[in-house]
């Protein structure tokens, strides 16, 4: 079970890096005799207005699995993961079985088939991504982005990422290079599958009457303030109204702040990055080493390795525990046992 707390945070902590801003995957585009390495960053954020659980008295809660039968909290010790047959039968699988059903690990994106934009059903994708050069060159970038963008065309690609195999969808818009995780085709419902009627031809009037209402609200392009989060806004303008009269406030525990802004990762601004690499702007890697973020990255690891043994870990009482987890960022430290923090401050100085 300390395997799978470990895979559950690990994909926290992946869907952490997909909406901060920053590059979390690198892999290389493949398709003949041509190789584009690439940077994904993720195209959207989420969205900023969310409700939290917290008690009456501010203490953030955590998420606990209850046997329906017995009525007890279940530990995760006893938890397996098991796969669901049509009959409603459940097969215990283990993590050695997982592991062996995963797909080989790999950077390449193996670009296998372009067809025309307009064949594929927007029905069909997830989650968009930008794709950014890797590299000191970014000429195939360039001609691949330029070339599908003339051709109207869309790469279908298969990639791993984080230990799953994805398909996705290679499109280029305005000299960029966009992706899409698409659904497996098993995924999406037919026709057929909903139910919908027969489709039948309607009559001239009632045509001519649907293209009258379509033409009164049709405009020459989407404006973005249509596209507006109205529910959002209005819950941070009440949350606000209520914090700025004090009223019911609750004091829970924030997000550490960094103890010198030389310890805060600049901010990344993705459109002067690609800007920035689509011109060439010198060696990646290099950049990347001397960035404050990889600084501070440095001075983590220095701090960390610094942390006692976890059998001195475990002497100490659990308050100072979590004082020195908030120190290490340590994620989840709020929700953990004195045990469980003491595990992840020994592996943070591993």
């Amino acid at each position: 079970m300390a395997k799978q707390k470990s895979k559950q945070k690990a994909e926290e902590s992946a869907e952490e890096e997909r909406t901060s801003g920053r590059s979390f995957w690198s892999g290389t585009i493949t398709f003949g005799l041509v190789s584009i390495p690439v940077d994904f960053f993720s195209a959207t954020r989420p969205r900023q207005a969310r409700l939290r659980m917290v008690t009456g008295d501010g203490d953030a809660v955590g998420r606990r699995y209850i046997c329906p039968r017995h009525d007890r909290p279940v530990p995760n010790e006893e938890l397996v993961r098991g796969f669901e047959l049509d009959s409603g039968e459940f097969v215990p699988i283990t993590e050695e079985e997982l592991a062996s059903a995963r797909p080989e690990k790999t950077r390449d994106i193996d670009l296998r088939r372009f067809v025309p934009l307009d064949d594929l059903p927007r029905l069909f994708f997830v989650r968009p991504y930008v794709l950014a050069p890797s590299g000191s060159s970014t000429k195939a970038y360039r001609l691949l982005a330029e070339t599908m963008e003339r051709t109207k065309k869309v790469g279908i690609a298969t990639m791993v990422m984080r230990d799953k195999a994805y398909i996705v969808a290679i499109m280029a818009r305005s000299g960029l290079l966009l992706a899409e995780t698409l659904r497996f085709a098993s995924e999406v419902r037919t026709p057929e599958m909903v139910g919908l009627p027969a489709r039948k031809t309607g009559s001239a009037a009632s045509v001519k009457t649907f293209l009258t209402a379509i033409d009164d609200l049709t405009e020459p392009e989407l404006r973005r303030e249509e596209l507006a989060d109205e529910y959002g806004e209005a819950l941070t303008r009440l949350a606000e109204g209520k914090a700025k009269r004090r009223q019911g406030v609750l004091e829970i525990e924030a997000t550490p702040e960094p103890e010198s802004e030389e310890e805060l990762p600049p901010p990344i601004d993705l459109m002067a990055l690609l800007k920035e690499r689509l011109e060439g702007g010198g060696n990646k890697a290099q950049r990347s080493a001397n960035s404050p973020a990889s600084s501070s990255r440095a001075s983590t690891r220095e701090a960390s390795s610094r942390a006692p043994s976890a059998s001195a870990l475990a002497e100490k009482p659990k308050e100072a525990l979590y004082q020195r987890a908030k120190k290490l960022g340590i994620e989840g430290r709020s929700r953990m046992t004195k045990g469980d923090l003491v595990k992840a401050i020994h592996k943070a100085a591993s």
